[in-house]
């Protein structure tokens, strides 16, 4: 009797752990296992995924992507991952492990991107693409129907609903686009002085010239000659206010300011979402940008 009752246990749990496989009850189901390797494409791939996918992103909250180090485990996680959206030459060492450990699942969103903006690399000496395209919503839409495009290939089952997902954030984006255009058409000022020079893209989308205290690295030192002629830049171009952002030191900006009597007000490069965001989430910190780049650029 006892063998009766164990032999019908053994099957139910075998009948409950199939159940379990086929409706996707771990941790991840049976969701496509997506790696993000920083913040802006982490919120492109959850928005296009939607419910069908499980994102991880390689820089964690408050840790500045420029910077980031990835850890044995980090790099061997994404042996597992179906697709690894990155953005080549913006962190190496993601660049490194892609190459080493998921060379078939690996998406760069550079060709998409478009990064046609060469700047200071380091505060001065040696120049880089500049990686920050999300800044502009027209080039982010772009790099969000091609992530749409690369899951759907991934994943042909639902292809139909990562590409409406992907058709439903590009509008989003182009609503924030007419936002940006329409509320930077008419600033008193178009000189965009910035504590490094992240916003290349948005400057160039909506008629600002941009200068930053730090080359493309917010960690990079400027030299005394150079924060010599940023403050005669300032002073010669009627420049009222000076950005610094959530991730760095606002110490240079604040020198700058101090020496123009600038005033220093909070331009987030998206990066990362902390506490200190003016927003939960992309849309809502590039609507405080606005807000904030309204009144220093002095809009009407």
């Amino acid at each position: 009797m006892n063998r009766v009752v164990l032999a019908l246990s053994g099957v139910a749990l075998l009948a409950l752990t199939a159940c379990g496989s086929a409706t996707g009850s771990g941790p991840s189901g049976d969701r496509l296992a997506v790696t993000a390797s920083f913040y802006p494409l982490q919120w492109a791939s959850e928005q296009v995924g939607g419910d069908r996918v499980s994102v991880t992103s390689l820089t964690k909250p408050g840790a500045e992507p420029h910077d980031l180090e990835l850890t044995p485990k980090d790099v061997g996680s994404l042996g597992a991952s179906k697709v690894v959206v990155y953005l080549s030459g913006f962190q190496p060492a993601v660049d490194d492990a892609v190459r080493s450990q998921a060379k078939d699942a690996g998406f760069d969103v550079a060709p998409a991107a478009d990064l046609s903006i060469t700047a200071a690399a380091d505060g001065g000496t040696g120049s880089a693409r500049d990686p920050h395209f999300w800044l502009d919503p027209v080039r982010f839409e772009k790099v969000v129907t091609a992530i749409g495009e690369r899951f759907a290939a991934t994943d042909p089952a639902h292809a139909a609903e990562y590409r409406a997902n992907a058709a439903t954030l590009v509008g989003r984006l182009d609503a924030l686009d007419q936002e940006l255009r329409s509320g930077l058409a008419s600033c008193r000022s178009d000189d965009l002085v910035t504590g490094h020079v992240a916003f290349a893209y948005l400057a160039q989308r909506y008629g600002l010239r941009q200068e930053g205290i730090a080359g493309l690295s917010p960690d990079a030192e400027p030299d005394a000659a150079t924060l010599r002629d940023l403050a005669a830049y300032v002073r010669e171009h009627g420049v009222t206010t000076v950005y610094t952002e959530t991730l760095a030191s606002p110490a240079l900006a604040d020198t700058l300011a101090r020496e123009t009597g600038a005033t220093v007000a909070v331009l987030d490069p998206v990066e990362g979402i902390t506490s200190a965001s003016r927003g939960n989430d992309y849309l809502e910190v590039m609507r405080s940008n606005l807000a904030t780049l309204r009144a220093g650029q002095q809009c009407p």
